[in-house]
């Protein structure tokens, strides 16, 4: 049983609070990423978790175990790290089986285990070489093929494809999740601040804020239903559109008044909230070009991108701050100034509180 249990942990350096109570259970099995952006406290957390750091405050508990003093060694886990950090005077069957040899392991044991990782990474015609015959996404695979030998309870992945560059970011990103096909009862946490591989890997996702949980969620929750605009912003790329808007009716559908226009947003608020300021939210991507005189926002476009696959178009709306993207499909000639009206599926809109929580959570 590889549960891993976590009860108000907290975490300071001297006077600095940087992690704020995290109460969070990991199943046994499951596939876990911590996503947040940078300095937002996942590495520490992971840290924690691993014991290269000491916890301030709390219980932590791996298969029911409380490891809050137990040494690194002794909590069956495996890290892999942002370095690779391989010896770079070993052949890739000497460094993943390095761990073993100190272990003194029967050496048919360690060849066994290490035969079989390089068979699930498909390093077997590489375990000969030295580290500098190899690309970047080979090394990486080599550290978690050493993690792999050491038959963890846990693994721990803290932002291991962040020196990779995109193509093999890709690759490498596949493979881990062959890894976790492959080993469906070992638990993973896997930290980075890459939404794509968070949502791509993950069977929940974390979001972290300044040393606190945003949301916890399967990757689909978080992207349809986030539960504040923190989690509205970060997830989705582009972000979310977010306006200010006002409640101009209560009830089953609630109707705001935004960007000079009156919309019906199926959402049921509260009668305290009427006449209450709130953020209105809706995705790039599920918004439209519209005809006629059934829209939500109408503006000048003022700057195109165009992918390929979809083209993004910013918009200058009137009575509102910040430009409107919309995500239309293909390749598009929009050009800067021309005047388009944008509609929105309504069962997509969002609204948020004043304070920044989801109508949706209430």
């Amino acid at each position: 049983m590889t549960a891993l249990d976590l009860k108000d942990i907290h975490k300071s350096y001297g006077a600095t609070r940087v992690i704020h109570g995290i109460d969070l259970k990991i199943e046994d099995g499951e596939f876990v990423v911590f996503v947040g952006p940078s300095g937002c406290g996942k590495s520490t957390l992971l840290r924690m978790i691993a014991g290269l750091e000491n916890i301030t405050g709390g219980d932590m508990f791996i298969g029911g175990q409380r490891v809050n003093d137990i040494p690194p060694s002794q909590r069956g886990i495996a890290m892999v790290f942002q370095s690779y950090a391989l010896y770079p005077h070993m052949t890739v069957y000497d460094n993943m089986a390095f761990g073993m040899k100190i272990a003194k392991a029967p050496k048919e044991e360690f060849d066994k285990r290490v035969q079989a990782a390089a068979d699930i990474l498909q390093l077997t015609p590489y375990l000969d070489r030295l580290p500098k015959a190899l690309s970047g996404g080979q090394r990486q695979r080599v550290a978690i093929g050493r993690a792999i030998v050491r038959n963890p309870k846990v693994f721990l992945f803290d932002e291991p494809l962040s020196n990779l560059d995109a193509a093999l970011r890709v690759a490498t990103r596949i493979e881990i999740a062959k890894l976790k096909s492959s080993m469906p009862e070992t638990t993973m946490i896997y930290v980075t601040h890459d939404q794509v591989e968070a949502m791509t890997l993950a069977d929940r996702i974390v979001v972290l804020s300044a040393g606190r949980i945003e949301q916890v969620g399967g990757p689909i929750e978080l992207y349809e239903k986030p539960a504040n605009l923190f989690v509205a912003r970060f997830i989705g790329s582009p972000a979310m559109n977010i306006q200010p808007a006002r409640i101009a009716k209560t009830g089953g559908e609630t109707v705001v008044s935004l960007a000079g226009r009156e919309t019906v947003v199926p959402i049921p608020s509260p009668e305290t909230l009427s006449g209450a300021p709130v953020h209105f939210g809706v995705r790039p991507e599920d918004m439209r070009i519209a005809e006629g005189d059934d829209f939500l926002f109408e503006g000048d476009v003022h700057f195109v991108e165009r992918l390929g696959e979809v083209t993004n178009v910013y918009m200058n709306v009137k009575d509102v701050d910040d430009a409107v993207v919309v995500k239309v499909a293909g390749v598009q000639k929009y050009a800067k100034g021309d005047r388009l009206r944008i509609a929105a599926a309504p069962e997509k809109m969002h609204l948020f509180t004043e304070e920044g929580r989801s109508l949706l959570h209430i």
